[in-house]
């Protein structure tokens, strides 16, 4: 599941705080590791998460928007 969202706050090792809906914050990280693309995130940037269905307070940073 993919939803858009906006950072608003860093966190430490990589995490990002980041708001859905207008409601809701949760957890995100950037992708890493071989093959992945360097996705430099600021404070404010607009982003699409991927999401699980199991669990949606935390997510992976796909894309800057």
């Amino acid at each position: 599941m993919t939803v858009e969202g906006i950072v608003r706050e860093t966190l430490p090792y990589a995490q990002y705080r980041v708001e859905i809906d207008g409601l809701r914050q949760i957890t995100a990280h950037a992708p890493s590791g071989p093959g992945k693309n360097f996705i430099r995130v600021l404070i404010g940037d607009r982003v699409r998460l991927e999401l699980q269905p199991e669990r949606l307070t935390r997510g992976r940073i796909v894309e800057k928007l």
